[in-house]
């Protein structure tokens, strides 16, 4: 039995995960059995760029919410929550996250492990 793959089932497979990584699904309607080795390379370029423009839309996006979830416990401490804690004891029950915080994080598009 083979292990090894061929050239083709290799770019098979390194497109298959780029472009999950770009478009966040696999790309099951994508036929690349006739693709020649310059397709699969010219491909790979535009999905490296996708991907690093995602990332920085990532980026962006996480900044974005890390302050406005900052703002949020400075004004629910502004009304009456005795500390930061407090704060998030309410916003975890406002948003029913059940008091996990990296729940709460997805919820709100915090970066991965905000809390911690």
């Amino acid at each position: 039995m083979q292990d090894t793959m061929t050239r083709t089932e290799e770019l098979h497979s390194i497109f298959w995960d780029m472009y999950k990584d770009a478009h966040g699904f696999r790309p099951r309607h994508v036929d690349t059995t006739g693709w020649t080795e310059a397709e699969f390379n010219q491909e790979f370029e535009h999905l490296s760029r996708m991907i690093q423009h995602n990332e920085c839309e990532r980026k962006i996006s996480e900044e974005k919410a890390a302050h406005e979830f900052e703002m949020r416990v400075q004004s629910i401490i502004a009304c009456g929550a005795e500390d930061r804690d407090m704060a998030m004891r309410w916003i975890h029950e406002a948003e029913q996250t059940r008091g996990d915080n990296d729940y709460l994080a997805y919820t709100l598009g915090l970066p991965y492990r905000y809390f911690k």
